[in-house]
């Protein structure tokens, strides 16, 4: 990755942590980058969405997975506010998931989204994942 995309990135998820839609989300760094595998959306010659992540190997066995499955573990997506709602997200993973398919047997992912309702219809209606589990909170006043 040369450093004008490292940039675009990180600027990127400087916006995403203002937007705050995401609990707990902070924007990146170079070392937050390094070791994954990145995909752009492009317009017009600017990057106007990501996505990246990391191949990796199921460390235990799961009602979902065997012990040892290649997966591809999605970190983060991104697609700059005027992009969203036209198809780019989607096209963005559905590249990713044809570029890996063969290496990986699964795509997973986490969200600690604050609209979960529209991300849940993104990636299960539009996109075909399932669900597999939750994490909920409470904060005790």
């Amino acid at each position: 990755m040369d450093g004008r995309t490292a940039e675009a990135l990180i600027a990127m998820s400087a916006d995403w942590e203002m937007e705050g839609i995401c609990h707990g989300y902070r924007k990146n760094t170079i070392r937050d980058l390094e070791g994954n595998r990145i995909f752009l959306a492009e317009e017009d010659g600017e990057i106007i969405g990501y996505l990246f992540g990391k191949l990796e190997k199921a460390a235990k066995a799961s009602p979902i997975m065997p012990l040892g499955t290649p997966s591809f573990e999605v970190e983060e997506l991104y697609v700059k506010p005027a992009y969203r709602a036209r198809g780019t997200g989607a096209a963005l993973f559905r590249y990713t998931e044809e570029t890996i398919r063969g290496e990986a047997d699964y795509v997973l992912l986490g969200t600690a989204t604050k609209n979960f309702r529209a991300i849940l219809h993104f990636y299960i209606d539009e996109l075909g994942m399932e669900f597999w589990s939750a994490r909920l909170f409470k904060k005790l006043s």
